[in-house]
């Protein structure tokens, strides 16, 4: 190939993005970047990472937001991301170490999402 891509940046819909807007903004940390409640469109950054959120609209319409993955991020520090958003999300599992080198956790967002932060366990 002769390109390069530059990022990826995932839209995801939303029935509520007033609570998608306090989810992101209050619970993780991010930056609204841009909001138009007239189009049902707004993106977020932390960092590095761009996230974008839309209503259902007729170019794809389901019935509720769905997605057989999950977003996986990578932070610096796991246990200070856990330490934040512990108390204020549904969990799917608690922060640890896991066999494959990972000390990570999973929560679900408004929407029903599943985000899961992990960080390299350092050898010791």
């Amino acid at each position: 190939m002769n390109y390069k891509l530059t990022g990826l940046t995932p839209m995801l819909e939303t029935q509520d993005m007033e609570a998608t807007i306090y989810f992101y903004t209050e619970v993780l940390g991010f930056n609204l970047r841009s909001y138009n409640a007239k189009w049902g469109w707004a993106s977020f950054n932390f960092d590095e990472v761009n996230m974008m959120f839309t209503i259902p609209n007729e170019h794809r319409n389901m019935p509720k937001p769905i997605m057989s993955g999950s977003l996986y991020f990578n932070p610096d520090d796991v246990d200070k991301v856990w330490e934040h958003v512990k108390e204020h999300c549904l969990i799917c599992y608690p922060i640890e170490n896991f066999d494959y080198g990972m000390r990570e956790f999973g929560i679900y967002d408004n929407n029903g999402y599943l985000l899961q932060f992990g960080q390299i366990v350092a050898d010791d």
